[in-house]
Order: C-alpha cells, then structure tokens, then sequence
C-alpha cells in the first residue's frame, strides 16, 4: 500500500473504532500497493488531509491485507473511497481527482 503522508491506516481489526465510532465525518479510500491510480492519488488525500483535516478524518485501508472489510463495503475497483457520517456511508466515489474536484465533492460534509 501506498502510505499517504499525513493519513492514517486503518485495519479490519480497527475499523468500528477508527471510522464508524468517530466523531465527525471520515473518508476511507480502500487501496493496495499494486494500484497505479491509487499512487496517483495518495497526493491529493494528503493535501486533503492538510487542509481539511480538523473537519475531516482521512484515513486508508489495504485491500490486500483487510478483506472483511472490503468485502463488508462492496468494494471492487480502486481506489474507492468511501465517505463515512455516524457510521454510516454516505457517499461512494470511484477513481481519481484532483484536490479541487475531491474537496468539491465533499463539500456538503466540510
């Protein structure tokens, strides 16, 4: 897995505590060390994390390494993240983008 500087990882073993007992909102991205997109994006997740961080939790988690969780979440294709509210999924997005874009996107939860 590609590490994102300044985001976090998460694990099946950790995840109800990390992520669906959080305060505030979460962004999950379900990623692995052979995704080429997903090292395209590990930049932008931490730039997200820098800016937006004491509004919104960023974390990864390792496909390879967690599949319950993976499989729990439906997750098929990455990167996805999943962007988490009250331990509840709120929001699905597949692929990569740019910072700008990605913060769009999140901006009903910011």
């Amino acid at each position: 897995m590609i590490r994102a500087a300044g985001v976090d990882e998460v694990t099946d073993a950790g995840f109800d505590g990390d992520v669906l007992r959080a305060e505030g909102p979460v962004l999950v991205e379900f990623t692995a060390a052979w995704c080429p997109p997903c090292h395209q994006l590990a930049p932008v997740l931490s730039a997200v994390a820098a800016e937006v961080g004491d509004r919104l939790k960023v974390v990864q988690l390792d496909v390879d390494s967690n599949p319950v969780t993976t499989n729990a979440y439906g997750v098929l294709s990455m990167p996805t993240m999943l962007l988490f509210r009250d331990g509840e999924p709120v929001k699905s997005m597949v692929g990569t983008r740019p910072k700008r874009r990605l913060l769009q996107e999140l901006e009903d939860v910011l």
